[in-house]
């Protein structure tokens, strides 16, 4: 297949990256200036969000286009099945050779989901079953604990050390791309998928990068209300992980800590884009940089994600293409991690994926095609049996214009206007005026999402797992694409 005028692909996914704590997105005290370079070149989105507020669902559905009820995969320990087609079989229908450098945290036997290649790996296990990762000292900081506040500051961990693998395996793919260019034997666009495991908890940076922002690093801006007027399942969110009540002394030094590891990931990034640069690859590549959800960073008395303030819920999302996107643009239309699939296939000239729910906002931003009216809209999920109370949740959110409504399953809803309260302190689903368009986002967000239907099926899923994890146990199948964590690479100064 000719590929003379179609583009390459360089896709940058990092992990667990608020767009709050990055440069463009207006923080004046976080360095990202290769972010910022790369935004200055293309369009930042204001307005994007994730499928859902952890990792593997929303990854997944960054795969596959599909939101994670339609996947079934609403957990970090569901699977993905590979019957379903990704972008990456998708680019491959179209010609492309896939490669995969690091991350994708899909859980089973599959671990390829189409990409033709795939190098470093990923941190944890690939078989639920299997162990996983020993991260020593900072055992349990990866996760919502109020552990991860007390063993936070100065240090290391081993997902920086991946990264950094990560970062040079991606540089080395590139210097010889650079070579088959310079030699004339580059005949077909590259596609390269970048995953990151920064700048996720645990909350330490290595010393250099912490003294950036350790006398420097502010409070969080939106303080907690008193638990118990909280959001009741907020307020077991916060109980049940210990953080009804914060040292501020912590919550300081997890948050000089995270903006560290921003600054990382913003450098890393930089060491990929000067060699695309210094290849001669940068003319007619398509860069993508987002995330797969963002990291609450101590506002409205929380931390980590799992909810859908928009600290957790929204992710930055810039896109670059010389030549075919004008830089300096900042698009305001409400995107979901779901369009971006479906623009790259769209920009790539790749087959859509038959059900998927993604649209193309490429005609939206390169001034090529006549823009088609745009719904601005984005939907969001968290359903749980692990990390919730014990009948566990199901939530959905949905940002329709300037509103966001979220239904929780047995709980109150809450309803935002972010035009008019873009700090998210007025919950206004009990004001009178606003009953209409509550009783419109909840008919909307229950259209083609039942809880009670999601419930049995991960019940269903959960009577699966003590199978599958025992027959990983007594197998020992084999951990073809994990990267080989040690336990020496966590440590705290």
């Amino acid at each position: 297949m000719n590929g003379s005028n179609r583009p390459n692909l360089l896709y940058i996914h990092s992990d667990q990256h608020s767009p709050h704590v990055t440069g463009c997105y207006g923080d004046e005290l976080v360095d990202t200036p290769n972010l910022d370079r790369l935004a200055a070149s293309g369009v930042v989105f204001d307005n994007a969000y994730c499928c859902s507020p952890i990792c593997v669902p929303s990854r997944m559905s960054m795969l596959s286009g599909r939101h994670p009820f339609q996947n079934e995969v609403w957990t970090n320990e569901h699977g993905l099945d590979s019957r379903i087609p990704t972008i990456a079989h998708a680019m491959g229908a179209a010609g492309y050779q896939p490669e995969l450098v690091g991350r994708m945290h899909s859980v089973g036997p599959d671990q390829l989901h189409g990409y033709a290649a795939r190098f470093v790996g990923d941190h944890g296990a690939n078989h639920p079953g299997n162990p996983g990762p020993d991260r020593g000292v900072l055992s349990v900081t990866a996760g919502p604990h109020h552990l991860s506040l007390e063993r936070s500051g100065p240090g290391q961990s081993a997902y920086q050390v991946h990264d950094e693998d990560v970062t040079a395996v991606t540089v080395g793919r590139l210097n010889r791309l650079g070579v088959q260019k310079r030699a004339g034997v580059l005949k077909e666009p590259f596609s390269i998928s970048v995953g990151l495991m920064l700048p996720h908890p645990p909350y330490v940076a290595r010393q250099e990068d912490y003294d950036r922002y350790a006398d420097s690093m502010t409070p969080p801006r939106k303080s907690a209300p008193p638990v118990e007027e909280q959001h009741p399942f907020l307020r077991w969110w916060r109980q049940s992980t210990g953080i009804e009540v914060m040292d501020e002394v912590e919550v300081r030094r997890a948050r000089a800590a995270y903006a560290g590891l921003v600054y990382r990931t913003d450098a890393m990034i930089g060491q990929i884009l000067q060699a695309l640069r210094e290849n001669g690859l940068e003319e007619n590549t398509l860069i993508i940089y987002t995330s797969d959800h963002g990291d609450m960073q101590g506002e409205h008395g929380l931390f980590w994600k799992h909810v859908f303030y928009e600290e957790s819920a929204r992710v930055p999302l810039i896109v670059s293409w010389p030549g075919r996107i004008a830089g300096g643009q900042r698009c305001e239309r409400v995107v979901s991690a779901v369009d971006v699939a479906a623009t790259m296939l769209d920009a790539m000239e790749a087959p859509a994926l038959p059900n998927s729910v993604g649209r193309s906002f490429l005609p939206q931003v390169d001034g090529r095609r006549d823009a088609p009216n745009w719904d601005n809209s984005a939907f969001s999920e968290y359903c749980t049996d692990k990390f919730g109370p014990p009948e566990g949740a199901f939530q959905r959110m949905i940002r329709l214009e300037e509103w966001k409504y979220i239904y929780y399953h047995g709980y109150p809803s809450q309803l935002f206007n972010l035009k008019e309260d873009p700090e998210e302190l007025i919950d206004r689903s009990e004001d009178p005026g606003c009953r209409s368009i509550a009783k419109e986002l909840q008919d909307e967000v229950l259209r083609d999402w039942e809880p009670n239907e999601v419930k049995r099926k991960m019940a269903e899923k959960s009577a699966d797992e003590p199978i599958l994890t025992a027959w990983a146990r007594q197998t020992g199948p084999e951990e073809r694409y994990r990267w080989p964590t040690q336990r020496e690479m966590n440590w705290l100064a």
